[in-house]
């Protein structure tokens, strides 16, 4: 007897669930209808330019807003009708949070746990944001980055499920920044979701297991950062400037080109070969009489991505 082919795997459980999603205020379209899913244990990047919607998406999903239309579901709830619930099992962390200056961090800690019926004990959430040697110490002596975890831990005290961080590291020094990325890496080895919202392309690249780019209200890219690296084609990236500048029919001539952008004051390139385009480029300077003012090379990476889909770098539109 022939044995039983193996049952398909199920598909892994949904943490986030979003169909036909429209938010206006009057006669402005925030949202104009999303859909894309989150499963449970991965952490996904939305990111935009300003005024792409996807703070008002984050927002709608973290129970702040209520949508125009379409459908929300967190964990297999709605905001409508499981409130309470949908409060108990997820965690916000906000890109500032003000706690009192003279309050110590486990008793910051302590006020927040007692907020939820479960959840960590404190000395759970002050060691998993790495503040042991922290905990007697008042708030106003913290560092940037200190904060930061301890506002983390605070989000934390529920032991929820999904967890929301809104530029986590926005104004953090490197050495702080990539130690809350630790922490964030170690809560996914745990099995928690993770929403990241961010200008730091390094950070997503590094954090997300899927990238969603919104522009418009409406979602221009989502996928693996691998994935829409490769879905801009080139595997190279040539930054330069020339005087006077280049038509953009000149760029034609380059070998292996994949696409062209201005950037700036000059140009991105987007190409498979940078050892054939690269000296394909310098002839065609040559050949026209211009001087490079500028010229570097780097692997595309998602700044890259970003560029090709809303036409400007994240970080450009963050400052």
């Amino acid at each position: 007897m022939e044995p039983s082919p193996a049952p398909a795997p199920s598909p892994p459980a949904l943490a986030i669930e979003v169909r036909g999603l429209v938010k206006r205020f009057e006669d402005v379209v925030a949202i104009a209808g999303t859909d894309f899913e989150v499963p449970m244990g991965q952490c996904v990047g939305l990111l935009g330019p300003n005024g792409a919607g996807k703070t008002t998406t984050v927002e709608i999903l973290e129970g702040l807003q209520q949508p125009t239309s379409g459908e929300v579901r967190l964990l297999g709830m709605r905001w409508d009708k499981d409130a309470a619930e949908l409060r108990e099992r997820i965690g916000i962390a906000l890109q500032e949070t003000r706690f009192p200056d003279r309050i110590s961090v486990e008793e910051t800690v302590r006020l927040f746990r007692s907020f939820y019926r479960r959840g960590l004990s404190v000395e759970e959430a002050i060691a998993l944001v790495r503040l042991e040697e922290k905990r007697d110490a008042y708030v106003m002596k913290l560092s940037g980055g200190q904060r930061q975890r301890l506002a983390l831990a605070v989000a934390l005290a529920a032991d929820p499920e999904l967890l929301f961080l809104d530029e986590p590291t926005t104004g953090l020094d490197p050495q702080s920044r990539r130690a809350l990325w630790d922490v964030i890496e170690g809560l996914k080895g745990k099995g928690r979701t993770v929403v990241l919202t961010t200008h730091y392309m390094e950070e997503a690249q590094v954090l997300c297991d899927q990238v969603i780019i919104m522009d418009h209200g409406r979602i221009v890219a989502q996928g693996t950062p691998a994935e829409l690296i490769a879905s801009i084609g080139g595997e190279q990236v040539i930054e330069f400037a020339t005087t006077p500048a280049l038509p953009a029919e000149a760029f034609a001539e380059v070998p292996t080109l994949v696409a062209s952008r201005p950037r700036g004051n000059g140009h991105t390139l987007s190409v498979k070969e940078l050892h054939r385009a690269l000296p394909g480029l310098l002839a065609i300077t040559a050949a026209r009489g211009v001087s490079l003012n500028h010229l570097s090379t780097h692997q595309a990476t998602l700044d890259d991505v970003f560029l090709a889909f809303t036409g400007r770098s994240l970080r450009e539109d963050a400052s």
